[in-house]
Protein backbone atom coordinates (compact mmCIF):
# COMPACT_ATOMS: atom_id res chain seq x y z
CA UNK A 1 0.00 0.00 0.00
CA UNK A 2 1.72 3.41 -1.58
CA UNK A 3 -0.13 5.42 1.47
CA UNK A 4 2.07 4.54 4.06
CA UNK A 5 3.90 6.97 6.35
CA UNK A 6 7.50 5.72 5.52
CA UNK A 7 6.77 7.30 1.90
CA UNK A 8 6.25 10.97 4.03
CA UNK A 9 9.49 10.05 6.09
CA UNK A 10 11.66 9.61 3.32
CA UNK A 11 9.75 10.69 0.70
CA UNK A 12 12.87 9.78 -1.74
CA UNK A 13 14.51 6.63 -0.52
CA UNK A 14 13.60 3.15 -2.32
CA UNK A 15 13.36 1.29 1.00
CA UNK A 16 14.02 3.35 4.02
CA UNK A 17 12.38 0.61 4.94
CA UNK A 18 10.16 -0.24 2.37
CA UNK A 19 8.91 3.24 1.31
CA UNK A 20 6.82 2.18 -1.14
CA UNK A 21 5.22 0.03 1.46
CA UNK A 22 2.63 0.17 4.25
CA UNK A 23 4.11 -0.08 7.83
CA UNK A 24 4.14 -4.01 8.31
CA UNK A 25 1.69 -4.11 10.80
CA UNK A 26 0.82 -8.16 11.03
CA UNK A 27 3.71 -9.83 12.04
CA UNK A 28 2.73 -9.89 15.77
CA UNK A 29 -1.18 -10.35 17.04
CA UNK A 30 -1.83 -10.16 20.65
CA UNK A 31 -5.10 -11.51 19.88
CA UNK A 32 -6.95 -7.90 21.03
CA UNK A 33 -5.97 -6.49 17.24
CA UNK A 34 -2.33 -4.83 18.25
CA UNK A 35 -0.07 -5.77 15.97
CA UNK A 36 3.53 -5.00 16.21
CA UNK A 37 6.32 -4.94 13.15
CA UNK A 38 9.64 -3.52 13.39
CA UNK A 39 12.26 -2.27 10.55
CA UNK A 40 15.87 -1.67 10.26
CA UNK A 41 17.65 -0.43 7.28
CA UNK A 42 21.47 0.76 5.84
CA UNK A 43 21.45 3.00 3.28
CA UNK A 44 24.37 4.44 0.91
CA UNK A 45 22.94 8.02 1.95
CA UNK A 46 19.62 9.33 3.73
CA UNK A 47 18.11 11.62 1.49
CA UNK A 48 14.81 13.77 2.50
CA UNK A 49 12.78 14.69 -0.19
CA UNK A 50 15.76 14.76 -2.32
CA UNK A 51 18.24 16.64 0.08
CA UNK A 52 21.04 14.52 1.62
CA UNK A 53 20.94 14.59 5.42
CA UNK A 54 23.77 12.15 6.00
CA UNK A 55 26.22 13.99 3.77
CA UNK A 56 26.02 11.59 1.08
CA UNK A 57 27.28 8.80 3.29
CA UNK A 58 26.14 5.67 4.91
CA UNK A 59 23.13 5.99 7.28
CA UNK A 60 21.67 3.46 9.97
CA UNK A 61 17.95 3.39 9.97
CA UNK A 62 14.76 1.55 11.80
CA UNK A 63 11.48 1.43 13.34
CA UNK A 64 8.84 0.21 14.80
CA UNK A 65 5.41 0.36 14.18
CA UNK A 66 2.03 -0.84 16.28
CA UNK A 67 -1.24 -1.39 14.73
CA UNK A 68 -4.02 -0.68 17.03
CA UNK A 69 -7.61 -1.63 16.53
CA UNK A 70 -10.33 -0.11 13.95
CA UNK A 71 -7.34 1.17 11.54
CA UNK A 72 -5.55 3.25 13.96
CA UNK A 73 -1.28 3.23 14.42
CA UNK A 74 1.55 4.50 16.15
CA UNK A 75 5.01 4.56 15.87
CA UNK A 76 8.84 5.55 15.97
CA UNK A 77 11.38 5.88 13.16
CA UNK A 78 15.04 7.03 13.82
CA UNK A 79 18.14 7.58 11.52
CA UNK A 80 21.80 8.58 11.82
CA UNK A 81 22.87 12.14 9.95
CA UNK A 82 25.49 14.15 9.49
CA UNK A 83 26.30 16.20 12.68
CA UNK A 84 27.27 18.92 10.42
CA UNK A 85 23.95 19.07 8.50
CA UNK A 86 22.49 22.15 8.41
CA UNK A 87 22.81 21.76 12.42
CA UNK A 88 20.18 18.93 13.51
CA UNK A 89 23.05 16.78 15.30
CA UNK A 90 23.84 12.88 14.50
CA UNK A 91 20.07 11.59 14.64
CA UNK A 92 16.72 12.00 13.81
CA UNK A 93 13.50 10.34 16.01
CA UNK A 94 10.41 10.69 14.25
CA UNK A 95 6.80 10.10 16.24
CA UNK A 96 3.76 9.68 14.10
CA UNK A 97 0.32 8.34 15.14
CA UNK A 98 -2.81 8.25 12.36
CA UNK A 99 -5.28 5.78 10.42
CA UNK A 100 -5.24 4.07 7.79
CA UNK A 101 -7.99 2.40 5.97
CA UNK A 102 -8.65 0.69 2.67
CA UNK A 103 -12.23 0.49 0.86
CA UNK A 104 -11.87 -1.84 -2.23
CA UNK A 105 -8.70 -0.48 -4.24
CA UNK A 106 -8.75 2.32 -2.73
CA UNK A 107 -6.60 3.81 0.59
CA UNK A 108 -6.31 5.91 2.34
CA UNK A 109 -3.52 7.49 5.50
CA UNK A 110 -4.22 10.48 7.63
CA UNK A 111 -2.16 11.43 10.57
CA UNK A 112 0.64 13.36 12.54
CA UNK A 113 4.22 13.14 12.80
CA UNK A 114 6.85 14.91 15.09
CA UNK A 115 10.48 15.10 13.57
CA UNK A 116 12.81 15.30 16.91
CA UNK A 117 16.68 16.08 16.64
CA UNK A 118 17.54 15.26 19.76
CA UNK A 119 21.05 16.21 19.97
CA UNK A 120 21.08 19.33 17.95
CA UNK A 121 22.78 22.66 17.81
CA UNK A 122 21.79 25.64 19.24
CA UNK A 123 18.33 26.67 18.26
CA UNK A 124 15.12 25.04 17.72
CA UNK A 125 14.85 22.35 14.95
CA UNK A 126 12.06 20.08 16.18
CA UNK A 127 8.85 20.76 14.03
CA UNK A 128 5.47 19.04 13.55
CA UNK A 129 3.47 17.88 10.08
CA UNK A 130 0.01 16.68 9.44
CA UNK A 131 -0.34 14.94 6.42
CA UNK A 132 -2.66 12.48 4.37
CA UNK A 133 -3.17 10.35 1.30
CA UNK A 134 -4.95 8.28 -0.95
CA UNK A 135 -4.03 5.42 -3.11
CA UNK A 136 -5.35 3.48 -6.17
CA UNK A 137 -4.18 0.08 -6.61
CA UNK A 138 -5.15 -1.81 -9.61
CA UNK A 139 -3.45 -5.13 -11.19
CA UNK A 140 0.61 -4.72 -10.31
CA UNK A 141 0.58 -1.29 -10.44
CA UNK A 142 -0.12 1.14 -7.30
CA UNK A 143 -0.42 5.03 -7.14
CA UNK A 144 -0.68 7.78 -4.13
CA UNK A 145 -1.38 11.38 -4.43
CA UNK A 146 -0.05 12.92 -0.44
CA UNK A 147 0.18 16.07 1.28
CA UNK A 148 1.58 17.18 4.22
CA UNK A 149 1.74 20.68 6.17
CA UNK A 150 3.88 21.79 8.87
CA UNK A 151 2.54 24.83 10.66
CA UNK A 152 4.09 28.22 11.42
CA UNK A 153 6.69 28.06 13.96
CA UNK A 154 10.58 28.86 14.62
CA UNK A 155 12.14 26.14 13.70
CA UNK A 156 11.02 26.88 10.25
CA UNK A 157 12.24 30.23 10.32
CA UNK A 158 8.78 31.19 11.56
CA UNK A 159 7.05 30.01 8.38
CA UNK A 160 5.41 27.01 7.60
CA UNK A 161 6.17 24.34 4.85
CA UNK A 162 3.54 22.56 2.37
CA UNK A 163 4.69 19.25 0.47
CA UNK A 164 2.46 17.76 -2.28
CA UNK A 165 3.83 14.60 -3.61
CA UNK A 166 2.69 11.53 -5.94
CA UNK A 167 4.26 7.92 -5.72
CA UNK A 168 3.94 5.34 -8.16
CA UNK A 169 5.02 1.18 -8.09
CA UNK A 170 4.34 -1.27 -10.47
CA UNK A 171 5.20 -4.95 -9.78
CA UNK A 172 7.13 -7.20 -12.89
CA UNK A 173 4.96 -10.33 -12.78
CA UNK A 174 6.69 -13.70 -11.80
CA UNK A 175 9.45 -12.05 -9.86
CA UNK A 176 9.57 -9.84 -6.44
CA UNK A 177 10.92 -7.05 -8.68
CA UNK A 178 8.58 -3.48 -7.82
CA UNK A 179 9.58 -0.63 -10.15
CA UNK A 180 9.09 2.53 -8.05
CA UNK A 181 8.82 6.59 -9.22
CA UNK A 182 8.37 9.44 -6.89
CA UNK A 183 7.78 13.22 -7.30
CA UNK A 184 7.67 16.17 -4.57
CA UNK A 185 6.93 19.46 -4.28
CA UNK A 186 7.58 21.38 -1.39
CA UNK A 187 6.87 25.05 -0.90
CA UNK A 188 8.56 26.53 2.42
CA UNK A 189 11.42 26.27 4.67
CA UNK A 190 12.64 23.15 4.13
CA UNK A 191 14.54 23.80 0.89
CA UNK A 192 17.75 24.31 -0.18
CA UNK A 193 16.67 26.88 -2.57
CA UNK A 194 16.37 30.57 -2.28
CA UNK A 195 12.95 31.15 -3.47
CA UNK A 196 11.82 28.07 -0.53
CA UNK A 197 10.62 26.12 -3.44
CA UNK A 198 11.84 22.78 -4.89
CA UNK A 199 11.52 19.78 -6.71
CA UNK A 200 12.27 16.09 -5.93
CA UNK A 201 12.38 13.11 -8.02
CA UNK A 202 13.84 9.55 -8.09
CA UNK A 203 13.22 6.45 -10.12
CA UNK A 204 14.50 3.42 -8.70
CA UNK A 205 13.17 -0.84 -8.00
CA UNK A 206 13.19 -2.81 -5.26
CA UNK A 207 13.01 -6.52 -4.73
CA UNK A 208 12.40 -9.05 -1.60
CA UNK A 209 14.67 -11.67 -0.98
CA UNK A 210 12.61 -15.55 -1.42
CA UNK A 211 12.80 -16.73 1.81
CA UNK A 212 14.30 -14.08 4.26
CA UNK A 213 13.15 -10.59 5.60
CA UNK A 214 15.40 -8.40 3.64
CA UNK A 215 14.55 -6.51 0.51
CA UNK A 216 17.19 -4.61 -1.73
CA UNK A 217 16.97 -1.63 -3.97
CA UNK A 218 18.49 1.14 -5.89
CA UNK A 219 17.20 4.55 -6.38
CA UNK A 220 18.12 7.33 -8.47
CA UNK A 221 17.08 10.46 -6.34
CA UNK A 222 17.53 14.36 -7.17
CA UNK A 223 16.46 17.67 -6.27
CA UNK A 224 15.78 21.21 -8.71
CA UNK A 225 15.01 24.34 -7.75
CA UNK A 226 15.89 28.05 -8.54
CA UNK A 227 19.02 28.86 -6.76
CA UNK A 228 20.16 25.96 -4.96
CA UNK A 229 21.99 27.25 -1.93
CA UNK A 230 24.56 23.86 -2.44
CA UNK A 231 24.43 23.97 -6.70
CA UNK A 232 26.55 20.28 -7.16
CA UNK A 233 27.19 19.97 -3.95
CA UNK A 234 27.04 16.91 -1.33
CA UNK A 235 23.42 17.86 -0.35
CA UNK A 236 21.56 18.31 -3.13
CA UNK A 237 23.59 16.60 -6.23
CA UNK A 238 21.82 13.93 -7.94
CA UNK A 239 22.50 10.40 -7.19
CA UNK A 240 22.06 6.73 -6.65
CA UNK A 241 20.64 5.71 -3.29
CA UNK A 242 21.29 1.41 -2.53
CA UNK A 243 19.34 0.00 0.08
CA UNK A 244 19.60 -2.87 2.61
CA UNK A 245 16.72 -3.47 4.45
CA UNK A 246 14.52 -6.17 6.72
CA UNK A 247 11.13 -5.97 8.10
CA UNK A 248 9.70 -8.22 10.84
Amino acid sequence: MLTSVRSLLAATILTSTAVFAAPAMAQDDDGIGVEVSANVAIVSDYKFRGVSLSDSEIAIQGGVDVGLPSGFYVGTWASSLDETTVGYGSTELDLYGGWAGEFGNVSTDIGVIAYIYPDAGPGDFDYVEAYGSLGLAVGPAEATLGVAYAPERDSLGGTDNFYVYTDLGVGIPGTPVTVTGHLGYTDGFLTFTQDSTAWDYSIGAEAGIPGTPLSVGVAFIGVEGDGLLDPGGTFTEDSVVLTLSASF
